[in-house]
C-alpha cells in the first residue's frame, strides 16, 4: 500500500473560552501545555509538540485537522496528488512551527485537512505529573461529511488512507493509515464538522479515574465505557467545555497484512439488530452521541 501518512496529527480548535479549555484538558484529561502564545495554546499527552492547539475565538468550532506524514518526501507526494480531487491547495506551508514541513488543502464540502511532516518531540515529556486522567496520545478523529464516500475517495487519493470497515450505505466509515491501526480516520456522515477527536487510554481502570474527575465539575460519559466492534476498542466519551465530542479508548486492532486484507462491511443499520455491531457490550449510542455535531469553522446549516 502506498501510504503517504502514518497516522492522525493534530486536531486545531477556535474556542471562545481558552482557560477553561485549558484548566478541564489538564485537570480532567490529563494534557500538559506545551506552548502558550498569541491567542493559543498547545496540548499534547505523548513525546509531540502539539496534538490539540486551541486558537481564541468569537466561536467554537473546528479550525483543522492534522495528519502526520511519513516524512518531508511524503509531504511533497501527497500535495502533488491534490489536483484533480476536487480539493483545492490552501497553503505549502506548515501551520505550526514544530513541524518541518506541511500543506494545507480544503475539501469542497469545507474540510481543511493538513498534511505534514511528523512533529518535534520530546521523548521525556510523558512522565509529567497531571491531576488529570492522563491518555497516551491523540489516536484518531471521526469527521462529520455530507458527501462521505466523496471524501473517503479524496482521502485515499491525497494521503493513501485506506479503508478498513464501513457501513453498507456509507453512513460511517473507518480508515487507516500506515501504522496499522483498524482506523485513524472515521467519516460520518453529516454537516461538515468534528463529531469527535479521541486519545488513546493505558488501561480500563483511567475510565475510573476520569469519571471521578469529570464528576467534580458536574460532568459525565455520555456513552460507555463499553467496547466498539469497529476496531475493538474500549470507549467512553464526553463533551469538552467548547463543546465537542472526546472519546478516550483503548488500543485498536492492527491490521498487519494489507495485500489480503478485506474492509468488513455491516450491513446490520437498524435497532435492534445493530445494537451489538457498534457495542459489543449491548449499550445502544444515545441520542446525544447520534446527533452531536461540532461544525467546521465557517460552516453553517445541514447535510
Amino acid at each position: 500500500m502506498n501510504y503517504r501518512v502514518n497516522a492522525v496529527g493534530h486536531v486545531q480548535l477556535n474556542v471562545s473560552d481558552p482557560d477553561a479549555f485549558a484548566e478541564e484538558a489538564t485537570n480532567i484529561l490529563g494534557l500538559r501545555v506545551t506552548q502558550s502564545r498569541d491567542n493559543e495554546i498547545w496540548f499534547s499527552a505523548s513525546a509531540r509538540k502539539a496534538e490539540v492547539v486551541v486558537h481564541s475565538s468569537a466561536e467554537n468550532s473546528v479550525r483543522a485537522v492534522g495528519f502526520e506524514a511519513l516524512s518531508e518526501a511524503a509531504v511533497e507526494d501527497a500535495a502533488s496528488r491534490v489536483e484533480g480531487t476536487g480539493c483545492r491547495i490552501v497553503s505549502q506551508q506548515p501551520s505550526l512551527d514544530c513541524f518541518s514541513a506541511g500543506f494545507s488543502f480544503e475539501t469542497p464540502d469545507g474540510h481543511l485537512i493538513e498534511v505534514h511532516a511528523p512533529a518535534s518531540e520530546d521523548i521525556n515529556a510523558t512522565r509529567h505529573i497531571t491531576r488529570g486522567m492522563g491518555p497516551k496520545r491523540l489516536d484518531h478523529v471521526n469527521m462529520t461529511s455530507p458527501n462521505p464516500s466523496n471524501t473517503r475517495a479524496q482521502f485515499e487519493t491525497i494521503m493513501g488512507l485506506q479503508l478498513s470497515e464501513r457501513m453498507v450505505d456509507d453512513g460511517l466509515s473507518w480508515m487507516r493509515g500506515a501504522n496499522g491501526q483498524h482506523h485513524c480516520l472515521g467519516i460520518v456522515r453529516g454537516p461538515t464538522g468534528l463529531h469527535h477527536y479521541s486519545f488513546e487510554i493505558y488501561d480500563f481502570s483511567d475510565y475510573c479515574r476520569l469519571g471521578d474527575r469529570l464528576d467534580t465539575v458536574e460532568k459525565n460519559f455520555i456513552w460507555g465505557p463499553g467496547r466498539h466492534r469497529p476496531g475493538d476498542n474500549t470507549f467512553g466519551y464526553y463533551v469538552d467545555s467548547c463543546g465537542a465530542m472526546v472519546e478516550c479508548s483503548g488500543p485498536m486492532s492492527v491490521i498487519h497484512d494489507d495485500d489480503n486484507f478485506e474492509p468488513n462491511v455491516i450491513t446490520q443499520l437498524k435497532r435492534p439488530d445493530n445494537i451489538r455491531v457498534m457495542n459489543v457490550w449491548g449499550e445502544p449510542a444515545p441520542l446525544v452521541w447520534r446527533e452531536h455535531k461540532f461544525l467546521w469553522s465557517g460552516v453553517t446549516g445541514e447535510s
